[in-house]
């Protein structure tokens, strides 16, 4: 039984080795395989530069500030107005709500 089985994995692997040797030919025939290494190099994205977006969105921030200023002079004004003591208006709220979401938004510009 040995030699059996020895005749026949003689005949069969080299048989194997071929057929796919033929298959890789025939697939490499549909898709050629680009150079390696490339032929080219990949170009690199730009690189951040948060002094450039600082830049841009200066304006933006110089404005949100002056803003935010104002509707803080307005909210101290009807912070003195009112008696907080027993109830805060509510245009008071909305002030403050206003300050809070301007404030935040400035301080995305700032960090880019």
């Amino acid at each position: 039984m040995e030699a059996g089985r020895r005749t026949f994995l003689g005949l069969t692997v080299p048989a194997l080795s071929l057929l796919f040797s033929a298959a890789a030919r025939l697939a490499d025939q549909g898709n050629p395989r680009p150079p390696f290494p490339p032929a080219h190099e990949p170009e690199t994205p730009p690189t951040f530069d948060p002094r450039r977006l600082l830049k841009l969105n200066q304006k933006d921030i110089k404005r949100d500030v002056q803003r935010l200023f104002e509707l803080a002079e307005e909210l101290k004004k009807e912070v003195d107005k009112t008696n907080s003591a027993e109830v805060l208006s509510l245009s008071l709220v909305r002030k403050t709500e206003e300050i809070e979401k301007l404030a935040k938004h400035i301080r995305s510009l700032a960090r880019g």
